[in-house]
């Protein structure tokens, strides 16, 4: 890889990304992404606009999965009267391994950096699910810069 930063999380836009691979490890996890921008304050763009990046590797150090939850909704019609509340469904830690080979292919909203992790919005097919991530650190590689 020919571009690394660490700690920079801040100086991407993750939205509309597309999520590659979800992979842990034993200390880490590994996302793989494409249409990641990287904002113009990043330290190794060196052009004054937003450019991208496809097969960004985004790993989080000393981290664990902690949590990976599909996100409730609720359901109005057409007059705006409540027809339904899906409460928030937390996966069990058992069948995350299933649910991680799922997302291949799913847009993100966002990766949000919070005191002691980080937080991955998944926009599946038909709802949001989020990744929960305790960890000490980031780390972005990616070999080249893209035009938006």
């Amino acid at each position: 890889m020919k571009y690394h930063t660490e700690n920079e999380l801040e100086h991407f836009d993750f939205a509309e990304a597309v999520l590659g691979e979800v992979r842990p490890g034993l200390s880490t996890v590994h996302l793989t992404l494409d249409n990641v921008k990287i904002r113009p304050e990043n330290s190794t763009n060196r052009d004054i606009r937003t450019m991208r990046a496809n097969g960004l590797e985004l790993v989080f150090a000393d981290a664990k999965i902690t949590a990976l939850v599909e996100e409730g909704y609720t359901v109005f019609d057409a007059d705006g009267n409540l027809l339904r509340e899906v409460p928030d469904r937390e996966i069990p830690e058992k069948d995350w391994e299933k649910a991680l080979r799922e997302l291949p292919g799913m847009a993100l909203d966002g990766i949000e950096a919070r005191e002691g992790g980080y937080v991955v919005a998944i926009r599946t097919e038909d709802h949001t699910a989020r990744l929960e991530v305790a960890a000490a650190g980031d780390a972005e590689d990616w070999d080249r810069y893209l035009s938006l």
